[in-house]
């Protein structure tokens, strides 16, 4: 198996050395990544300047790595130009979770998006981050558990997984779509110049058998989506068909 790897936080990162050294179990690997962080840059593809990939600066033992100076979406498409036929695109392991709505935001999905886009299999991975970095060794487990699970099927497939931080078993669910409150929270730098911070604080609570659920409950929360976006009640109730 091929399998390439990327991600949003770039090639300095510690989860993509990590799902690296986990994913060598399954088949032969190659990272191509953000030479900066990508974060929150949602499916954003360069079209305005010409990009280019360099040898990473980061050693990965025994795996071709390289860095673009792109968007994760950018690094797919690379990724899959430069190394033809690969069977599977795995995007993390993400410094923080993407549950919800935060999913059409996120650089991690857009880069598994991009390659079921271009007709491979697409697997986002994240866990949550606090005032330490996640404990990879203590997810390296699950994470193995789970790429046996997804990858054991040839099926084209969009998978959205979340790890906790000590998981407890993994579930298969929904994207748990609530309503947040976005707010604007202002302060100000040591110069006494006005900025503001972008945050989100949820209204509802998570509803059992969604991501956020599984995460609160300490499960791994594997999400299968779909790139068709409509609405096929509202569809049919508009049309009659």
């Amino acid at each position: 198996m091929k399998i390439l790897i990327t991600n949003d936080d770039g090639i300095y990162s510690p989860g993509i050395a990590a799902l690296a050294q986990v994913a060598r179990k399954f088949g032969e690997v190659r990272v191509v990544a953000p030479d900066v962080e990508q974060s929150s840059m949602g499916h954003a593809v360069t079209h305005s300047r010409p990009l280019s990939y360099k040898k990473s600066p980061i050693d990965f033992p025994d795996i071709e790595a390289h860095r673009v100076n792109g968007t994760p979406a950018d690094c797919v498409a690379m990724g899959t130009h430069l190394w033809k036929n690969v069977d599977v695109v795995l995007s993390g392991i993400n410094m923080g979770p993407n549950l919800g709505n935060s999913m059409w935001h996120s650089g991690t999905l857009a880069a598994a998006k991009q390659a079921v886009l271009l007709g491979i299999k697409g697997i986002a991975l994240s866990t949550p981050v606090g005032k330490t970095e996640p404990d990879f060794q203590q997810l390296e487990n699950y994470v193995e558990k789970t790429l046996k699970l997804l990858l054991a099927d040839d099926e084209l497939a969009l998978f959205n997984v979340n790890f906790p931080p000590n998981p407890e078993g993994i579930l298969w669910t929904r994207q748990s779509v609530r309503l947040y409150d976005g707010i604007i929270v202002p302060g100000t730098d040591p110069l006494g110049r006005k900025h503001y911070w972008f945050t989100v604080a949820p209204l509802e609570p998570a509803e059992e058998g969604t991501d956020r659920w599984a995460m609160d409950h300490n499960k791994v929360s594997i999400t299968p989506l779909r790139l068709d976006l409509t609405d096929e009640v509202m569809l049919q109730r508009k049309t009659g068909l």
